[in-house]
């Protein structure tokens, strides 16, 4: 795919693995839309790029919907969609206290927060876009467009206290072929990314010592992923054409212990 002159939408472009991929489209000349809730950080890297910024939340029908409507009004149909939109939390499935004894369990309105935002929500998007790109006429090769999701290695080997966040990433892996299959008479292409620990904001907040022993876990190379790799493969995978149905880890080799 040729991605001069196309137009992207990247949701959580605001910072992260987002925001690294917004700047690399937008480097090879696509138009950039941002999906996010952080309208600072967003509008501040829209004007970066010369994109459009999009207040949207993932998890809303209404919402969406108004972002993909502001986006295609600035910047045409896109052709490309990143999903990069996400959250985590952490608790056990059950657990004892050892001050009192007193039992408790995941709240599962906290599960549902993560599966809804991880999982439905970009699946919303996945169809929304889809759904815009069939208006497209095929370009050379057949081809209407390329999606990118964003699990994680979660999705292989989650820790303790990772349920909801390996199920939401492990959801998304297990879509990426089937809808691939689906939108393969179409020209659509999909595929996933598995990012192992990346040095995004999640983590920035944290002790360097900290940081230094996460990236020391990592086989090779022994430090934390920086956004830019991220975003070198998700480009890639809509450059390259037979990129498709794939669920591929980026993370050094790393497989996460228990704990």
């Amino acid at each position: 795919m040729k991605l001069e002159g196309l137009s992207a939408v990247v949701t959580g472009g605001a910072s992260g693995l987002g925001a690294a991929t917004a700047r690399l489209l937008a480097a090879n000349g696509v138009k950039v839309a941002i999906f996010d809730m952080n309208a600072e950080k967003g509008e501040a890297v829209a004007a970066e790029i010369g994109g459009v910024f999009c207040n949207v939340n993932v998890t809303s029908d209404e919402s969406v919907d108004a972002g993909f409507a502001k986006a295609r009004a600035a910047i045409g149909q896109e052709r490309i969609l990143i999903n990069c939109a996400g959250t985590g939390n952490a608790a056990k499935t059950a657990s004892r206290s050892k001050e009192d004894g007193s039992i408790k369990h995941f709240p599962l309105d906290a599960f549902d927060r993560i599966i809804q935002i991880n999982l439905v929500g970009t699946f919303r998007c996945i169809a929304k876009s889809a759904a815009g790109m069939l208006t497209l006429d095929p370009m050379e090769g057949g081809e209407r467009g390329a999606i990118v999701n964003t699990a994680s290695v979660a999705a292989e080997d989650g820790q303790m206290g990772q349920a909801a966040y390996s199920a939401s990433k492990g959801g998304v892996v297990g879509m990426t072929l089937p809808i691939a299959r689906d939108l393969s008479s179409e020209g659509i292409r999909v595929n996933t990314i598995l990012p192992g620990i990346f040095n995004t904001p999640l983590l920035q907040g944290a002790p360097q010592n900290v940081k230094d022993a996460l990236g020391a876990s990592v086989p090779f190379p022994k430090r934390l992923g920086d956004p830019n790799e991220y975003a070198s493969l998700a480009v890639e995978m809509c450059r390259n054409s037979y990129f498709n149905g794939e669920d591929v880890r980026l993370d050094g080799a790393i497989r996460m212990a228990p704990r």
